[in-house]
């Protein structure tokens, strides 16, 4: 196992991602956070805490399920996958969207995403925030926020703990 990020330089990465942010969206613009289950939601709320007072309006935030959209779906083996909920009670139609994942690896969960979205509505515009970009995308999606670039071999996992359900704050890799 390495660290990639402990406690104190996860807290220094969401305020990079933060400052990136701001310093690219202007505080004019109506934004709606939203975090991709599981990790991604935890990573949204952070940032929205360290953006409160750059944006105008208030930032609206939202949660995205993306099980039903992964072209994996029935490849999968064992148990059948968990479905949980899509929470956007606002409409996203206009609206600048940061789309929030804790990892971008493939590009499949971002992809997935951005379908799932689009039964929402229309965005003005799609941004998206990650935590650790590993490389190696088999999509053509690359994010616009990155608070950690690491080239990790593919036989390894990345794994981002949070307090909220880990207990602990911190990105290793196995």
């Amino acid at each position: 196992m390495e660290i990639l990020l402990d406690e104190k330089q996860l807290g220094q990465a969401v305020a990079r991602l933060a400052e990136l942010i701001q310093s690219d969206i202007p505080s004019k613009t109506q934004i709606a956070v939203i975090g991709i289950r599981s990790r991604g939601e935890i990573l949204a709320q952070r940032l929205i805490k360290a953006l409160q007072g750059h944006f105008t309006y208030p930032v609206l935030n939202g949660t995205l399920d993306i099980t039903l959209y992964r072209d994996d779906l029935n490849r999968a083996k064992g148990a059948p996958p968990r479905v949980r909920t899509t929470e956007i009670n606002f409409d996203i139609t206009d609206k600048l969207i940061l789309l929030v994942d804790d990892v971008l690896y493939t590009g499949r969960s971002v992809r997935a995403a951005m379908n799932a979205l689009t039964d929402f509505g229309r965005p003005r515009m799609m941004r998206l925030a990650v935590l650790v970009d590993r490389g190696r995308h088999e999509y053509p999606i690359c994010a616009d926020y990155i608070a950690l670039q690491a080239d990790i071999d593919p036989a390894r996992s990345v794994r981002v703990r949070f307090k909220e359900t880990d207990n602990e704050d911190r990105v290793i890799v196995e």
